[in-house]
C-alpha cells in the first residue's frame, strides 16, 4: 500500500478518515514494550478476527446496554471499506473499520490473578496499584475479586505505567468510575465464557474512547495480544502458567538474559513456531467459548 499510516504504533497501523479509522493489525511482535525484527505470521489475522468475535458478542451481550457504552467496531469486510483500502489484497482478515473517537489516554486493565507486573508490585508493596491484597498469595493465585489496576499510555518505545486509582480519578473525574464499571463488567462476563470452555481469563486491558459525549470501547478487545489466557486444565499456582498469549515469548527472553532494552533479541524458527501454534489454539477456544 503507498498511502502512509496516521499512525504506527507497536503492533496496529491506523489510516484516520474523516470519521473513520481503519485499524490495521500486522504480524509484528511487541513483548515488554520493545517491538521485535521477527514477525508472527497470521497473527494480525487472528487478533483481528478475535477482537470482532468480541464485539459481535458484546452487542449481544446486553452489557452496552446494561452498562451505558458503545464499541467502535464497524466492519473487518474489506469489500465494505473505503477505496483505496478495499482493493488492498494484503489487508485481507487484518484490517477492520472502526469509528474515530477521542481516545482515554489511561488503559483499563482488570486482573483475576495474580501475574506479571502485578506479581511484582504484590512482593514489594502487598498492593498492585494501591489496592491492597491479603498476605501469603502465590504467583498465579486467584484474587479473591477481580481488581481494577489502571496504566497510563505511554508513546511508542516507552513503558506504560501502573498508577492508583485515586490518579485516574483526578484526571477523569466521573469518568473513572464509569470506565472500572464496564472493565470489571465485560471481564467478569468474558471470564465466564471461557471458564466454560476450559481457559482462565488472567488478566486483559481494555481501552476507551469518547464521541458524541459516549463512551466507546476501542483497540483490541480480549486477544492474546491484549489479554493473558491460561490453560485451566494445567493450572497450578505458585509458579508461570502455561499460556496462549505472549508470555512464552516473555519468559523465553528472560531465560536468555535480556534487559528489556532495544533491540530485541531475534526469536528463533521453533519459538515463533510455537508462539502461532499458542495464538491459534485460543484463537479456536474463544472461537467455541462464543459460538
Amino acid at each position: 500500500m503507498q498511502l502512509q499510516p496516521s499512525y504506527r504504533g507497536k503492533v496496529r497501523d491506523l489510516y484516520e478518515l474523516e470519521e473513520e479509522i481503519v485499524m490495521v493489525s500486522s504480524d509484528r511482535l511487541s513483548a515488554f514494550d520493545v517491538v521485535f525484527p521477527d514477525t508472527i505470521p497470521g497473527k494480525g489475522q487472528i487478533l483481528t478476527e478475535v477482537s470482532g468475535r468480541w464485539f459481535h458478542w458484546l452487542r449481544r451481550s446486553g452489557l452496552e446496554a446494561t452498562l451505558e457504552f458503545k464499541d467502535h467496531w464497524i466492519t473487518g469486510d474489506l469489500a465494505k471499506m473505503p477505496a483505496p483500502f478495499k482493493s488492498e489484497t494484503s489487508l485481507e482478515g487484518r484490517s477492520c473499520l472502526v469509528r474515530k473517537t477521542k481516545r482515554v489516554d489511561f488503559e483499563c486493565v482488570v486482573r483475576g490473578y495474580l501475574a506479571g507486573s502485578g506479581w511484582k508490585d504484590y512482593q514489594n508493596t502487598g498492593a498492585i496499584c494501591g489496592v491492597t491484597l491479603p498476605a501469603g498469595l502465590m504467583l498465579a493465585d486467584r484474587l479473591p475479586e477481580p481488581i481494577f489496576t489502571p496504566a497510563t499510555k505511554a508513546a511508542v518505545g516507552d513503558h506504560d505505567e501502573n498508577v492508583g486509582f485515586e490518579i485516574m480519578e483526578s484526571e477523569l473525574g466521573e469518568l473513572a468510575h464509569r470506565l472500572r464499571s464496564i472493565s470489571l463488567g465485560i471481564f467478569k462476563e468474558a471470564s465466564r465464557i471461557m471458564e466454560g470452555v476450559g481457559i482462565i481469563l488472567c488478566d486483559t486491558k481494555f481501552e476507551f474512547g469518547i464521541l458524541n459525549d459516549e463512551i466507546y470501547i476501542i483497540d483490541e478487545m480480549l486477544t492474546p495480544d491484549s489479554s493473558r489466557y491460561w490453560d485451566a486444565r494445567q493450572y497450578s499456582p505458585g509458579k508461570n502458567q502455561a499460556g496462549f498469549d505472549k508470555q512464552y515469548i516473555r519468559d523465553y527472553v528472560e531465560e536468555l538474559g535480556w534487559n528489556k532494552q532495544p533491540p530485541a533479541p531475534s526469536l528463533p524458527p521453533a519459538v515463533i513456531e510455537k508462539t502461532i501454534e499458542l495464538y491459534r489454539d485460543i484463537q479456536r477456544k474463544i472461537q467455541s467459548g462464543l459460538s
